[in-house]
């Protein structure tokens, strides 16, 4: 694959990051208050497109498709995920009204994992896409 055709997917991740320091630097989100457990699911929801759009960004870049490769693959996505979601938390707590939140950071985690591991069973089963 060209590198013109991968740019847009590591856009796409870097302007995801810049969104969610954008909105980690509000004091307040309005519609957060809708039920219980809502922001967790807005971290699980918003670090599964993190690593989905990792896995777009850097897939292509892989020589070798074999399964240590996708593994490597999906570790790198996880851990990229958490170490930003822990840079967040982080800035979050510089911010009035806001507050760093393990919770929070292990909702973000588990949001990389569901899809890291997801995509990773995809591209073994079917190829990646």
């Amino acid at each position: 694959m060209s590198k013109i055709f991968r740019m847009p997917w590591f856009a796409a991740l870097l302007g995801w990051c810049v969104l969610i320091y954008l909105l980690s630097a509000q004091s307040h989100l309005p519609g957060m208050d809708g039920f219980p457990g809502q922001d967790k699911l807005m971290h699980m929801t918003a670090y599964a497109i993190m690593a989905w759009l990792f896995w777009r960004a850097f897939l292509p870049l892989l020589p070798l498709r074999t399964a240590s490769a996708l593994m490597r693959l999906a570790v790198a996505a996880v851990v990229f995920c958490m170490l930003y979601g822990l840079s967040d938390e982080w800035h979050q707590s510089f911010v009035a009204g806001r507050m760093a939140d393990g919770m929070d950071w292990l909702a973000d985690t588990l949001g990389a994992l569901w899809v890291s591991a997801g995509y990773y069973r995809w591209c073994q089963r079917h190829g990646p896409v």
